[in-house]
């Protein structure tokens, strides 16, 4: 009695298919259809907006984590100027 055998199901459709028509039951079928593919873009473009924050976020961590001007020499200063400068000083110290 809990389940119900191929007729039970053959006659449900029957009696379905007289109160709705096969017309009216096919408009409902497109209806559905068209629902569940706009679901399914809509689950997928708001996916795509995840990644696309995800991978932007990701990026300002990174860029975040560097110095922006660390190979920029500023004013023509070499390093070996600055080697020059501190000899310069030392052997002014041992002078005096």
């Amino acid at each position: 009695m809990g389940t119900f055998s191929i007729w039970h199901w053959l006659i449900i459709l029957a009696i379905v298919l007289l109160l709705f028509g096969t017309k009216r039951l096919k408009n409902l079928g497109t209806d559905l259809g068209s629902a569940i593919k706009g679901f399914k873009s809509a689950v997928k473009e708001e996916s795509e907006k995840d990644e696309e924050e995800q991978k932007r976020a990701e990026n300002l961590e990174h860029k975040e984590g560097e110095q922006p001007n660390a190979n920029r020499v500023i004013e023509s200063e070499t390093i070996e100027a600055g080697k020059e400068k501190t000899a310069e000083k030392s052997s002014e110290r041992k002078d005096s």
